[in-house]
């Protein structure tokens, strides 16, 4: 089944004469919680999105690079990347492959973080958060996921979409996949994009929940502004928490079409030059 693969499955949604935005899930590892966003936005962009394979093999490269083989098999050739939370970790490694492959199979025209980072703000949180995940039992693990969709349903409640899809998040958290998460998290620690980010001229953008307690913005808005010479802006959206794209759908979806549309104008203005 789709659920058990151990393959990158991508899905395409919207006419390729649109510009194609291009979703990276975040540790969960799969579309189901982007479905009000993608709703939003599906009629102004071509919506990629990815579930990652169940792998405790692989690195960021290697997630990367399976992301960058899809697109060109599915012939994409440029796009925006829309990094959510881990998400944002394969981006950056996404971004050196795409710039130093000859001849390029991919050209990014834009990198927005939501809920994403560069290095992992605050290293103690994170390292509690492997040693928990690692002595936690699956069951109840899958009693937490469970518990979690009650409250989900309510949180969603203004995105329909997404609420009717936390079904389907609940039974993707098999035992596979959390040994999986917990890759991930291993990953995050171990990564510091700081090399690539200080080559990224293209923009880049930070959209984050004011109420996040797993990526703290402020500090990521420093560390972009201090390593990113392509960082343009961060936007806060006062409703939201972590998954910023699932819980503030509209707001979410009205800043990444204003910042389309400044893309768009710049795009114009150096062709034109």
């Amino acid at each position: 089944t789709l659920m058990e693969t151990e393959t990158l499955q991508i899905r395409i949604h919207g006419d390729a004469s649109r510009p194609a935005l291009i979703y990276l899930p975040g540790l969960h590892g799969d579309w189901t919680l982007v479905s009000s966003f993608r709703e939003r936005m599906k009629s102004h962009v071509r919506f990629v999105e990815f579930t990652y394979p169940r792998t405790l093999a692989w690195s960021l490269e290697d997630y990367a690079r399976a992301v960058l083989d899809a697109l060109k098999a599915n012939g994409i050739r440029e796009g925006i990347i829309l990094g959510e939370s881990f998400g944002s970790q394969v981006a950056w490694p996404l971004l050196r492959l795409a710039a130093s492959a000859m001849p390029p199979s991919f050209t990014p025209r834009m990198l927005i973080l939501a809920g994403g980072f560069g290095r992992y703000p605050i290293l103690p949180l994170l390292d509690l958060s492997r040693r928990i995940w690692a002595i936690l039992p699956a069951g109840l693990a899958r009693t937490f996921f469970k518990g979690y969709a009650v409250f989900a349903r309510w949180r969603h409640r203004h995105a329909p979409e997404t609420a009717a899809a936390i079904k389907e998040f609940v039974a993707r958290r098999t035992p596979p996949d959390l040994r999986a998460l917990g890759h991930r998290l291993d990953l995050i620690r171990a990564y510091d994009p700081q090399a690539i980010a200080r080559t990224v001229a293209l923009p880049v953008y930070q959209l984050s929940g004011r109420w996040d307690p797993v990526v703290f913005h402020p500090p990521v808005r420093a560390w972009l502004r201090q390593n990113c010479p392509g960082y343009r802006e961060t936007k806060v959206i006062a409703a939201a928490d972590h998954n910023v794209l699932g819980t503030a759908p509209d707001a979410a979806a009205v800043h990444v079409k204003e910042w389309l549309r400044n893309n768009a104008a710049r795009a114009r203005v150096v062709a034109g030059a």
